[in-house]
């Protein structure tokens, strides 16, 4: 008996494509790059992936934590990113790919982020005492 898919976040969706594309790139990764900057990269994007499926599941007031920290991930993995490309070892097509698949992650963090901000500061009711 086949199971009916799990709705999973459109964000969860497009890091988890980032994170397969990554998994390649890092086995082509020469060893020195691999084994340092690499495992860092790829440590950004298993906690990336944990704050994301942690934020899905609490209440909106309890989200934004959650959302700021894959941000900041994200942000950071695109800068090590960044760098395997700017020193030789990532060639463009791979870059390419990466570097926008992350950049929609980013753009749809970005937008979470702000709604449940809006969302947390916006009035009580008309009327209501402070």
């Amino acid at each position: 008996m086949k199971t009916p898919p799990q709705r999973v976040l459109p964000v969860l969706e497009k890091m988890k494509k980032a994170y397969q594309l990554w998994r390649l790139i890092h086995e082509r990764l020469p060893k020195t790059q691999r084994y340092t900057i690499g495992n860092r990269i790829d440590k950004l994007f298993v906690e990336s992936i944990e704050a994301i499926v942690t934020a899905g599941f609490l209440p909106p007031a309890e989200k934004l934590p959650w959302i700021r920290s894959a941000l900041r991930k994200n942000d950071t993995k695109q800068v090590f990113i960044q760098l395997l490309w700017e020193t030789k070892t990532l060639d463009d097509k791979d870059y390419i790919d990466l570097a926008t698949t992350l950049a929609d992650v980013g753009k749809d963090l970005g937008g979470w982020n702000g709604k449940l901000t809006k969302q947390n500061s916006a009035p009580t009711s008309v009327g209501a005492k402070k």
